[in-house]
């Protein structure tokens, strides 16, 4: 007798399962960057839950690095976990950019109860020797 056929899932039924997670907790990794501010949530494990960052909001160029678009793209994340029943949270915030505190902000507006705000930005203890500087 002839093997069954195994049935193909469709893009549909995966996508409804991985947003029928509840997610009680997590990590929100907000990387802050002059060109670009990019928000994170993962779970506790590190696994990542949903992201956004001011490039996919619709700013283009310049605009990205906005505080305002650091504040939207973390507005963007920050409403699809909370739909995924997230209530607590801890922040990461790491990179000099605009975006750093907007972002914050938007976390703390959102009524997600913070555990800790941790800035995780990489200094270096006199490591690399910097590039030239830059003539203009």
């Amino acid at each position: 007798m002839a093997k069954p056929i195994p049935k193909i899932r469709s893009r549909r039924s995966i996508g409804l399962r991985k947003n029928a997670r509840r997610i009680p907790k997590g990590v929100i990794h907000v990387q802050a960057s002059f060109n670009n501010t990019i928000v994170t949530v993962t779970d506790v494990r590190g696994r990542v839950i949903s992201w956004s960052s001011a490039g996919t909001c619709g700013f283009k160029g310049t605009r990205r690095g906005t505080p305002f678009a650091a504040q939207t793209a973390a507005g963007n994340v920050i409403r699809t976990v909370s739909d995924q029943g997230m209530q607590r949270a801890e922040v990461m915030i790491k990179g000099p950019g605009l975006g750093r505190d907007a972002a914050l902000r938007a976390i703390r507006r959102s009524g997600i109860l913070l555990n800790f705000i941790r800035d995780i930005t990489p200094v270096p203890h006199n490591g690399c020797r910097p590039p030239k500087k830059r003539r203009v």
